[in-house]
């Protein structure tokens, strides 16, 4: 049976107001929607993966901008858009190494309790952990195979939380109640000027994505099923309207996406937009920051979004990027016309706040956060320093330019991993295609000596998988041919400066204006192909060959990459975000650490040695250097480069960098 409509009653900073038995025509109001969303679990700003504080991120900052936006909007909500249970090794510790008890909510719920969060949507992420402990921690009663008919009602979060568009394959019902309306005394300015007190019901709707099915289909097969946003929408809102929301406002877990409206759609927004009776949107999942005028996005320049004003098909909508880092604030002017509210759009503002200022600093983080966390998170630190496997060689990026892959090959291989099961389970059109993956070593030199990846052989902890993969991208798959696949290639290769083989003087190898991050490489077995750098930028990459035949330009492939490189992140060319078939719910390095666990045992000949690329051979007259730190010799010789040597301990800059060699004849 579906669960009742909640209808909590509270008065909004109306402090001794006098109040009125009616509303008079003509009054108007001000209420703010204050928006948190993929917060991912990051109570506080600390990366459990790095081991070190993160002022970037965490609710504990975002807290400080609530505070400051309630005092400059006495009426208003806050309410979180979902995928607050999963990201961090905080709530991985609670939901599956020490799980939180039944009459304990986990941390992110503990600290949105404290922060006073009126509601909540359910994004893709809360079913990572599987319906029974979904069940557990939003104290629900879920009537769905794989929770027990006798499970407690436990200690949930202290504000509804709705979801519409998920159903029990049991009972036909949603899973959650589908909607609340949430009635509230606010305080309102009379049509004579004085202040009144006003009476409002918001009514609130959460959506997720329908690919939950496919991307958690081993917890959620069979149990339930979903409808798309659209065709949810139209029945539930005139439910909302007739029980009296003055105001309908959508929790959307979703992006948004210009392609032809589909049921399964994940992005559905912009359709969502358009069903009538949608008064704002509070959207999320794609990590992304909106409203943004400067944004590059595609789907933030389709007919009828404004990307400057925060509108979409008119509708005033906002998406607070992700981990804290903004919130999303939607100032609502409301006129109340005499029987109902009307938004006054026009006057409507929309923004995402950041918690970095103009001066590049943070702002200061509330202290109650971290005070109300502190046993879980010191359990956590100690958790992370546990190992997820073992390896038996070092995984290190201070030859990567030069040709060592023990820090590349295992995220290649976890990237292709994923893609492949994927594409079996949700793209089966696509299962006659190769798959490959592209990596590349985020730390090599940029910023000092220590600036490497460096994991030991033994116990490989899960901050050292943030070591080998440093950004918390989401993977993504794009789809290229044979000519894309070059080009992608020779753009990785301007890593590298041009080579004269006739010069006797000394020649640096490598380009430092050209990003490590933004040197792709495979680490296939079936893929070889060599860099000429005698060549110039564009014209390098020769014998490119899949299972030793040439690749032709017509070859097609999915490539395994992160967000930032599908949507065009370091200009490759043909990459723009038109090519990406797949855009995981994962982030690249969760599919590290997955990975990692399911092998338990790492070796060099498996998981570090697969190299797909060599230079092409060259004899030159002078000697072609790079720098590394010194005395790494040996770490050169276990991958296999005899052809790289010291030759300076000291490079003379004065960074602490010896100067190496590499024979390209060899």
């Amino acid at each position: 049976m579906r669960a009742s409509i909640v209808l909590p009653i509270l008065l909004i900073g109306c402090g001794s107001l006098p109040q009125h038995g009616a509303t008079p025509a003509g009054t108007e109001a001000t209420l703010a929607l204050l928006e948190t969303t993929d917060l991912h679990a990051n109570v506080l700003g600390y990366d459990y993966y790095k081991l070190t504080a993160d002022p970037s991120m965490g609710l504990e900052r975002t807290a400080t901008l609530i505070r400051q936006a309630r005092a400059e909007f006495p009426n208003n909500l806050l309410l979180d858009n979902g995928d607050a249970l999963q990201g961090t090794a905080l709530a991985d510790y609670q939901a599956l190494v020490s799980p939180v008890g039944c009459d304990q909510p986990p941390a992110i719920y503990k600290a949105m309790n404290l922060l006073g969060v009126d509601g909540a949507g359910i994004g893709n992420h809360e079913f990572n952990y599987g319906l029974a402990y979904l069940n557990q921690v939003t104290g629900s009663h879920f009537d769905v195979d794989g929770v027990a008919a006798d499970a407690p009602r436990c200690a949930g979060p202290a504000f509804p939380i709705v979801l519409a568009n998920i159903y029990s394959a049991r009972t036909g019902q949603p899973l959650f109640a589908p909607y609340s309306i949430l009635t509230r005394r606010i305080a309102a300015t009379g049509p004579d000027g004085k202040p009144v007190t006003a009476t409002i019901k918001v009514g609130i709707i959460g959506f997720a994505p329908p690919g939950i099915l496919s991307w958690d289909k081993h917890w959620l097969d069979g149990k339930v099923y979903a409808e798309g946003v659209r065709e949810t929408a139209l029945k539930y809102i005139p439910q909302m309207r007739a029980r009296g929301a003055d105001l309908v406002v959508a929790i959307s877990h979703g992006g948004l996406d210009g392609d032809p409206y589909k049921p399964g759609m994940e992005n559905a927004n912009y359709y969502l937009a358009q069903v009538p009776g949608v008064d704002a949107m509070l959207i999320g999942h794609a990590h992304q920051q909106f409203p943004d005028a400067a944004s590059t996005v595609d789907s933030f320049n389709l007919p009828g979004v404004d990307k400057a004003r925060g509108t979409v098909q008119g509708v005033p909508a906002v998406m607070a990027s992700l981990w804290g880092k903004h919130l999303g604030v939607i100032g609502l002017r409301l006129k109340y016309d005499g029987k109902a509210w009307v938004v006054d759009k026009s006057r409507t503002t929309v923004e995402a706040r950041g918690t970095r200022n103009a001066d590049r600093t943070y702002i200061a983080a509330d202290p109650a956060l971290g005070a109300l966390i502190a046993d879980e998170h010191e359990a956590t630190i100690r958790y992370v320093k546990a190992p997820i496997g073992t390896s038996d060689f070092r995984m290190s990026s201070y030859f990567a330019d030069v040709g060592d892959v023990s820090a590349i090959e295992l995220v290649n291989q976890a990237q292709t991993d994923y893609v492949t099961n994927y594409v079996k389970a949700s793209l089966p059109d696509y299962a006659g295609l190769p798959v490959l993956s592209m990596a590349s070593p985020f730390k090599a030199g940029a910023a000092g000596v220590g600036d490497y990846t460096d994991v030991k052989a033994g116990g490989v902890a899960l901050n050292n998988a943030a070591d080998l993969y440093l950004y918390p991208n989401a993977l993504h798959a794009v789809k290229v041919d044979g000519a894309g696949l070059k080009a992608w290639l020779e753009k990785s290769a301007e890593r590298f400066n041009r080579i004269d083989p006739a010069s006797a003087a000394q020649q640096e190898l490598v380009n430092s204006s050209f990003a490590s991050f933004n040197f792709d490489m495979l680490t296939s077995a079936d893929v070889r192909y060599r860099i000429d750098v005698t060549r110039p930028a564009g014209d390098r990459i020769v014998s490119l060959h899949y299972k030793g035949a040439p690749v032709a330009p017509s070859q097609v492939f999915l490539v395994a990459t992160n967000n930032y490189r599908a949507s065009g992140g370091g200009n490759f060319p043909g990459l723009d975000g038109g090519k990406t078939v797949i855009s995981a719910p994962d982030s690249s390095r969760d599919v590290l650490i997955s990975y990692i666990k399911l092998a338990k045992t790492l070796t060099r000949a498996r998981h570090g040695s697969t190299r797909s690329w060599r230079f092409a051979p060259v004899a030159t007259k002078g000697a072609v250097v790079f720098h590394a730190p010194p005395n790494m010799i040996e770490v050169a010789k276990d991958a296999g480069l005899t052809s790289v040597s010291q030759i300076k301990p000291d490079d003379g800059g004065g960074k602490g960098f010896a100067l190496y060699a590499i024979d390209l004849s060899k």
